[in-house]
């Protein structure tokens, strides 16, 4: 089985890129291949412009490059998403590439009598949120429930991909233990897939 991880940070030494690193270790100690996009070393324009307005109306085709994200996560058997929690949502540029690629006729489907098909129900994700806060703050404020809602639910529940993991990394002592915490969850991403397939021999 084959796993796409996609981090959204800037910065190559930060401990969003570690855990990502980490939690594609985790993924390849089972067994399974694992790729790695770094939306930011890519380049990847997050910007939803007049022709994704265009491609969303289903008046042009999808443009080449994000067929080709698109053909990545067809790829895969498991979306995982990585990233810094920024004004209590995930970074622009992670949240671009779900504008632009999670696209109708893609994702889903909206109909002409108002209905919309969900086309990623096959699809789990597994969902880690790097915080500069602790659950207490989090709790008190409402923002814990506000991005499960708004991300959990409003994207991926809209496309019907089940979310396995929703997964905050709060600021600990010791902030390589969420390296360890990561890639033990890369272990068990495709746990579930692997105890319900046929007992090897």
């Amino acid at each position: 089985m084959h796993a796409l991880v996609v981090v959204a940070h800037p910065d190559t030494n930060s401990l969003s890129h570690a855990v990502a690193q980490a939690l594609a270790d985790g993924v390849a100690s089972t067994g399974h291949t694992v790729e790695i996009a770094d939306l930011a070393k890519e380049g990847f324009d997050p910007r939803f412009s007049l022709n994704d307005l265009a491609v969303h109306r289903r008046e042009i085709a999808q443009p080449a490059d994000i067929a080709a994200e698109q053909a990545r996560v067809d790829r895969a058997d498991a979306l995982v998403l990585v990233y810094p929690i920024y004004w209590w949502s995930m970074p622009a540029l992670m949240k671009g590439w779900i504008d632009r690629v999670f696209a109708n006729g893609w994702a889903y489907e909206e109909l002409e009598d108002m209905k919309t098909v969900k086309k990623l129900e096959h699809l789990p994700v597994h969902l880690v949120a790097l915080a500069g806060a602790d659950m207490r703050t989090f709790a008190r404020h409402g923002y814990y429930g506000a991005m499960k809602t708004q991300i959990d639910h409003g994207i991926f529940g809209y496309c019907g991909a089940p979310v396995v993991t929703s997964e905050f990394l709060v600021p600990v002592p010791d902030m390589s233990d969420h390296v360890v915490t990561a890639r033990a969850l890369g272990g068990r991403v495709f746990g579930a897939a692997v105890s319900k397939a046929p007992e090897a021999a």
